[in-house]
């Protein structure tokens, strides 16, 4: 038990804890926050994609007298809070079972554009917001989790305000208007940092209307992850805290449910 809580507090330590600090205390004191979605019918889809169903197999008091339940779902890969592995745009890059646990955890921070994002829709988020955050706080750390706040996590399951239509096919795609990460941003942070994913409170790192989506295909060619549909940004400080993002583990996966929480000591 010791060992854990003596490696729980490196990884605190690396997030930029005082290291005077007790690592008991900081695990009594800290918060852990839920970045995840629950996964029901509402959950946000792309428009082409499958929804999510959940279905009872069984629920009540069995043939032998107690209480048993047991339900199925269905669902694509991507779609409410969910993982992109590099194959979802990379040939060659790793399937959601081949990302190391290591990529999955790190320090993590917020960049916030809520105020540009208000004002426009269809906002990309630039390297230059990237720097700005730079210029307030730090230099982005090596190894970092990278979560884009844009504000839009307070529409989320409303299709019409979170995505800007409720149609779907291909007819749907066509309309969707929401924020993202722009590809120059994406070249910016492979070229000129060491960061281990990017997750965002919209449900494409690229924005709603693009129709290359290069920011996806920048990010995985690198090797990179994201998060899509993300949660309960606004409760996240600017830096400090530490990310945990276990995706289902499907073998040959592109993508998956994700169940992301951030400690904040």
């Amino acid at each position: 038990m010791k060992k854990c809580f003596i490696i729980l507090f490196a990884l605190f330590l690396a997030a930029g804890c005082s290291r005077e600090r007790d690592p008991l205390d900081i695990l009594r004191n800290g918060q852990w926050i839920d970045l995840t979605w629950s996964f029901d019918e509402q959950s946000v889809y792309w428009p082409t994609n499958i929804h999510f169903t959940h279905d009872t197999v069984f629920a009540g008091i069995n043939d032998k007298g107690y209480y048993y339940s047991s339900f199925k779902f269905s669902a694509e890969e991507h779609g409410g809070t969910h993982f992109d592995a590099p194959v979802h745009f990379a040939q060659e890059g790793n399937t959601v079972d081949q990302v190391p646990l290591q990529q999955l955890t790190g320090e993590g921070i917020v960049v916030d554009v809520t105020a540009k994002a208000a004002s426009d829709r269809d906002y990309q988020i630039t390297a230059g917001d990237l720097q700005d955050w730079e210029n307030q706080y730090s230099r982005i750390p090596d190894g970092a989790i990278i979560l884009l706040r844009t504000g839009f996590g307070k529409f989320y399951p409303d299709c019409e305000t979170y995505t800007g239509t409720t149609l779907a096919g291909t007819e749907g795609v066509a309309h969707l208007h929401f924020p993202g990460l722009h590809p120059d941003a994406a070249q910016w942070l492979v070229t000129n940092r060491k960061i281990k994913a990017v997750g965002l409170d919209t449900p494409s790192i690229d924005y709603g209307q693009s129709s290359d989506f290069m920011t996806h295909r920048t990010l995985y060619a690198a090797g990179l992850t994201a998060y899509e549909n993300l949660a309960g940004l606004e409760q996240l400080p600017p830096e400090g805290f530490w990310i945990m993002a276990l995706p289902m583990k499907i073998k040959g996966g592109s993508g998956a449910p994700l169940r992301i929480v951030a400690f904040v000591p």
